[in-house]
């Protein structure tokens, strides 16, 4: 039940809130001005272009159709309209080739990649302050004006929501999907009218077309019908009796969902043109999407009928169907990184290590301050527990099943996943300064919205790479998790600017960087080091030699990498015979010097030589003190001749001695 709320006092509120959510706009955007373009961005900003300039949704259809349309809908209005022309690269579209197609689009068809990227950061960031306004309402109506206020304040100033906000991703907009469609629903449930009925069905469908993390919204409306249907609130549906026995609630609520559940499927066919194909026909003819769909349906199972069914008698989208397909193929197995160890199925403690080490220390203690008040209501209401608790059911119920579903999951790659968690911690932590708390209640609120500002603009304007005091600081956040979390490829325009400064005449410079960002088009010259993609960039092999190494944190733990985790005497052994090998066919002429993509083919062992020596390297560097970090993300060495005939030539005993020394010469601070 909402709080009594004096009237003079709303205009200020409202004042109030409107500038914090100005102020979260701002510094979130303002943040990226300058900042290169992060890995997933490229393929989401393409693809939701072409959805509107092409009908074509063969590209990137696992990203949430919804967000990638928005991020791209300022581009539809500008004049001249962006180039985007498929006959450019018509092999590229063939094989729904979204990196190749993406490339060319941002940095080779005669666009302002600054102007775009700036347009659709701007509309990205319409969502985060969506997510904002709908955190302040909530936590206003069940903690009063100073709860709301609080709770917005976090969100505003959060590290988290500041670095994703902005980003071209389907982040953001799935976290807020997701829970506005649970509080309309629930909302629907005390008082299903036609108003609360329509905003209910918008929010549904506009989550089943924001990512497919959708799926997770099922359970989640039926636990609070659940809870709902069995409760002893009176339920009045328009133009009937009201309704009093459980059953008679749950055959009602029933129908509601059935009713969701339809205007959904309508919403999805319109966001794909009400057209089966995913391809345009007056496009390039397909060949497959970029992931075959051999490569990503299910082996067997329930999951399995369900797309034979589905593609058989066209009951969804192909483009939907095989989007979702690829989400399930790829959230099996990934590789994954936290705290020094190496998975490719992750681990249940992966997102709670997460929440630790990358969340504000004000965050922390929010979450602890909210744990312990739900103990003592617990503790206190005893039998009526769950009439205490029916005010904040749907809160708790969401955020049980979206842990309980990170706990499971074996896509470990950042902790952006959980966003949605963090929503439902900043409407919680309004509890903490909620009016009936008096004096002591506001003085919290105000003490953690000042550290969280402190804590936030400590690391403006590099807030993805945020990890509190507790974890060591951004410093070591490499030590702890890479990827989303840390390194997404954001940060090749700083990189430019150290060379620009620091390079000395002559010098040797070699990179490798998680992201598709594109060097060149910063004016960066360097040799590129065993990437993780090379998307369009022609390789070869060459002796490495003295010089700046620039070394981004994913690739410094080789998460991606074969040789991902502890170099053993065997890996050793292969690496010397390989090297060996390799070098003789080059000089003999009987190996071209030429590097594939992925290590396929004729040239996979030269790739895989190519691999083992930069692993070698890798375990070098994360002993040996950087010296610069570069936005908090790229580790540049500067390495000189021994260093580097040790790293690739040396003994395994060698270059442990030198590892030895360069550990000791950290603990001594040099």
């Amino acid at each position: 039940m909402a709080l009594p709320r004096p009237r003079d006092s709303r205009p200020v509120v409202t004042a109030v809130a409107a500038l914090l959510l100005a102020v979260h706009a701002w510094l979130g955007l303002s943040a990226t001005i300058g900042a290169g373009i992060t890995a997933d961005e490229t393929a989401h900003l393409t693809a939701g272009y072409s959805y509107w300039r092409n009908n074509d949704y063969r590209l990137q259809p696992e990203n949430g159709n919804l967000p990638q349309r928005w991020a791209a809908l300022l581009l539809v209005a500008t004049s001249p309209e962006p180039r985007l022309d498929p006959s450019d690269a018509p092999d590229a579209w063939a094989r729904s080739h979204v990196w190749l197609i993406s490339q060319h689009f941002l940095y080779h068809s005669g666009n302002n990649t600054e102007f775009l990227l700036f347009c659709a950061r701007a509309m990205a960031t319409a969502w985060s302050v969506a997510a904002g306004l709908l955190v302040f309402s909530w936590s206003r109506r069940l903690w009063g004006d100073v709860g709301g206020l609080f709770s917005l304040a976090l969100f505003a100033l959060s590290p988290t929501t500041l670095a994703h906000g902005p980003l071209v991703t389907s982040d953001m907009c799935a976290a807020f999907c997701l829970l506005a469609a649970t509080g309309a629903w629930w909302r629907a449930l005390e008082r299903p009218t036609t108003g609360r009925l329509l905003l209910s069905f918008l929010a549904f469908a506009a989550a089943a077309v924001a990512k497919f993390s959708f799926v997770l919204i099922i359970p989640i409306l039926v636990l609070t019908a659940a809870w709902r249907a069995w409760s002893q609130e009176p339920l009045t549906a328009p133009g009937r009796r009201p309704i009093e026995t459980p059953w008679g609630r749950f055959t009602f609520f029933a129908g509601l969902g059935i009713a969701h559940a339809v205007v959904a499927w309508a919403v999805i066919w319109a966001c794909f043109g009400f057209r089966y194909s995913a391809f345009a026909p007056d496009l390039p003819a397909a060949q497959k999407f970029f992931v075959a769909w051999p490569q990503v349906l299910p082996d067997g199972g329930v999951w399995r009928v369900f797309f034979d069914v589905t593609r058989e008698h066209h009951l969804l989208p192909e483009a939907y169907l095989q989007g979702f397909a690829y989400v399930l193929r790829a959230a099996q197995e990934r590789g994954a990184f936290a705290a020094g160890q190496f998975s490719t199925t992750g681990w249940w403690w992966f997102f709670p290590y997460a929440f630790a080490v990358k969340s504000s220390l004000a965050e922390l203690i929010a979450a602890a301050g909210v744990v312990g008040l739900i103990g003592r209501v617990m503790v206190r209401a005893g039998r009526d527990a769950r009439v205490r608790l029916t005010s904040v059911a749907p809160l708790l119920i969401f955020g049980l099943v979206i842990g309980g579903a990170a706990l499971t999951s074996s896509l470990n790659i950042g902790q952006r996943h959980i966003l949605p968690l963090y929503l439902v911690l900043f409407i919680a932590a309004g509890s903490l300064a909620q009016s009936t708390l008096g004096q002591r209640g506001r003085i919290v609120a105000v003490l953690l919205a000042g550290l969280t500002a402190i804590e936030s603009f400590a690391v403006r304007p590099d807030y993805l790479t945020f990890f509190n005091a507790v974890a060591g600081g951004p410093q070591n956040g490499w030590r702890h998790l890479v990827d989303s979390s840390l390194d997404w490829g954001q940060n090749l325009p700083k990189l430019a600017t150290w060379l620009a400064r620091n390079r000395k005449p002559g010098e040797e410079v070699y990179l490798t960087q998680f992201g598709l960002d594109d060097p060149t088009y910063h004016g960066i010259e360097a040799h590129e080091l065993a990437p993780y993609v090379s998307y369009g960039r022609p390789r070869q092999w060459l002796e490495l030699q003295p010089g700046l190494y620039c070394v981004s944190a994913t690739m410094l733990q080789d998460v991606y990498s074969p040789y991902a985790g502890a170099w053993t005497p065997e890996r050793e052994a292969n690496y010397r015979k390989l090297l060996t090998l390799m070098r003789a066919e080059l000089a003999s002429g009987r190996r071209s010097p030429a590097l594939g993509e992925f290590g396929e083919g004729p040239e996979k062992p030269l790739w895989n030589a190519d691999r083992a020596r930069f692993a070698r390297l890798a375990l070098y560097l994360r002993h040996r003190t950087p010296d610069a970090v570069v936005g908090g993300s790229i580790h540049v060495f500067r390495l000189n001749p021994t260093e580097v005939r040790t790293v690739v030539d040396g003994s395994f005993v060698e270059l442990a001695t030198l590892i030895a020394e360069r550990e000791a010469a950290r603990a001594q601070g040099n």
